[in-house]
């Protein structure tokens, strides 16, 4: 039996800021509540979020914590009243609402996945907060079918990367943008049918030529900006709209007559806020459908690089460069 420690190493935000703020502190070890997990943290992915939280811009919900970190994979040593789906030892990776850059943390177990004998702890770990996002959004939200286009932006970035994925093994078809030639050949070796340099091309005319001038059906957006009246331009009649994050401005200029024009449906969602039922539902939907994908090995995380827990800042500067192609993951001793 795994004895647990009652304090633990985690990666403090000493003050709004840039990588440097992320230093290595010493803090109890939680104790699960009702229906909750606390999980032996072996890897933590790295999201623009919690670049966004390091800088102040993005605080965790109200009673959250203020470790950074959304994604973990590890072992489950503690369990909360009520907790029936796991049990001490199961090897899990998990959506977290804050807390993963620490060396224990605690999940919902409803949040929570088996890892499959597929993949390595730091693989299931690049998995959670991307795929939970892409599926809400893909499936959910904006119904995808087999068979048609969708415009990811961001193709090399964790969700552009998820996006592809998902779309091809579900029998779709992708335009993607990334912002170098080298990037767009591993979007293409990722299963992209086109890959587009936003810098020297237009996605658009690329999406209405891939399309027979149709436009696509679906876009998953993590740009905004100027993008925004862009996606209505490279979408199809009845075509969906995504947007989910925004690595440009949140506000712009848009001809919403396109909108009109085109009966477009656009709409957008946050993950972390979402409600305990709304995130299991999510968690069900990817155990069911992608989970057997990954264990065929047909749906693999791609990694860009990994940093041991100590060493966040140096993550973040690395996502920060916008270099990375896939997931950046914290290994955690």
């Amino acid at each position: 039996m795994t004895t647990i420690p009652t304090r633990m190493t985690v990666i403090g935000i000493k003050e709004p800021g840039g990588p440097d703020v992320l230093v290595p502190e010493q803090r109890d070890v939680p104790k699960p509540g009702r229906g909750e997990i606390l999980v032996k943290v072996a890897a933590a992915g790295v999201n623009r979020p919690d670049v966004r939280q390091r800088q102040g811009s993005y605080p965790p919900p109200k009673g959250a914590g203020d470790i950074p970190g959304l994604e973990i994979a590890g072992e489950v040593v503690a369990l909360g009243e009520g907790v029936t789906k796991w049990k001490i030892g199961d090897k899990v990776c998990a959506l977290v609402v804050a807390g993963g850059y620490a060396q224990y943390c605690l999940a919902h177990e409803s949040h929570a996945l088996a890892v499959p004998a597929s993949l390595s702890m730091v693989e299931a770990a690049a998995m959670p907060e991307t795929f939970f996002t892409v599926w809400q959004h893909l499936m959910m939200r904006c119904h995808f079918k087999s068979g048609e286009w969708v415009l990811v932006h961001g193709g090399t970035s964790g969700i552009g990367t998820t996006g592809i994925m998902l779309v091809k093994n579900f029998g779709g078809h992708v335009v993607t943008t990334a912002g170098t030639d080298e990037k767009c050949e591993a979007a293409k070796k990722l299963g992209a049918d086109v890959a587009v340099n936003y810098k020297t091309q237009d996605f658009v005319e690329a999406a209405k030529s891939a399309t027979g001038g149709k436009g696509v059906d679906v876009v998953l957006d993590i740009v905004g900006g100027d993008y925004i009246d862009k996606n209505f331009d490279a979408a199809a009649d009845q075509g969906r709209i995504a947007q989910i994050s925004f690595a440009g401005p949140a506000k712009a200029t848009a001809n919403f007559a396109k909108l009109m024009a085109k009966r477009l449906v656009l709409e957008g969602s946050t993950l972390r806020p979402r409600t305990v039922a709304e995130k299991a539902e999510i968690a069900r939907g990817i155990e069911e459908k992608v989970w057997p994908l990954v264990a065929a090995g047909k749906i693999r995380p791609v990694i860009d690089s990994t940093f041991p827990l100590e060493k966040a800042a140096e993550a973040h500067a690395r996502m920060e460069s916008s270099a990375h192609i896939g997931k950046i993951v914290l290994t955690v001793v």
